[in-house]
């Protein structure tokens, strides 16, 4: 059971992680301090400590909590769709969405690379996203019965997540964020009708080195 001091523990973490995302928005990874982070959530900087073992790791926590919200929203508007394409296009647009937020913007795309490092702020992104793009991939291929090997199926889930990530840092660093996800979104539904063409045309047309019928 959870005593006391655990649940005071873990609401002092949750506040400093808030208060971080908000400072980390609103000013960016340079400009925010520890100092400005514990002040706002009203706690010792040893408090902070006791969770964190710095600036870096508390940016780390804050960027999980914006991919988590941005997964979240994805899986959730996918989920309200019986189609597979319905789901992949729903989303779609809940992503485009979700990368126009101020706190995925600054975080995530703008301080995000250079404060985690490539590597580790892939590991971030395939952790949060890729697994849920890897569900709305196969669930569209694999509809209706068709048959696509597993190296087929993860070669498109990488390609999609790919353009994905792409599209949406080019959203997030637009000078007009909406219309840029609106151009995405065209783009992207131009590619979803092609695969869908092709699909019924029958999944031989995706084998490797087969073409489609003009």
């Amino acid at each position: 059971m959870e005593t006391r001091r655990q649940r005071y523990s873990e609401a002092t973490k949750q506040a400093l992680v808030e208060v971080a995302e908000r400072l980390f928005t609103a000013h960016g990874y340079s400009a925010t301090s520890l100092d400005a982070i514990v002040a706002g959530a009203d706690v010792t900087k040893g408090a902070l400590y006791h969770h964190f073992s710095g600036k870096q790791a508390i940016f780390e926590a804050a960027f999980e909590r914006v991919q988590s919200r941005a997964t979240t929203g994805i899986a959730d508007a996918a989920a309200g769709h019986p189609d597979p394409w319905d789901q992949a296009q729903a989303g779609m647009r809940a992503f485009l969405e979700a990368v126009q937020e101020p706190a995925y913007r600054q975080v995530v795309v703008s301080d995000g690379p250079s404060v985690l490092g490539h590597e580790r702020y892939r590991e971030q992104e395939e952790r949060s996203t890729y697994a849920l793009v890897d569900e709305i991939v196969r669930s569209v291929l694999t509809a209706e019965g068709r048959d696509l090997d597993d190296a087929m199926l993860d070669t498109f889930t990488r390609i999609f997540f790919g353009a994905m990530s792409a599209a949406g840092g080019s959203v997030a660093v637009s000078d007009d964020p909406a219309a840029a996800a609106l151009r995405v979104e065209a783009a992207i539904g131009v590619i979803l009708a092609g695969l869908q063409r092709l699909l019924d045309e029958g999944a031989g047309a995706l084998a490797p080195g087969a073409t489609s019928r003009t």
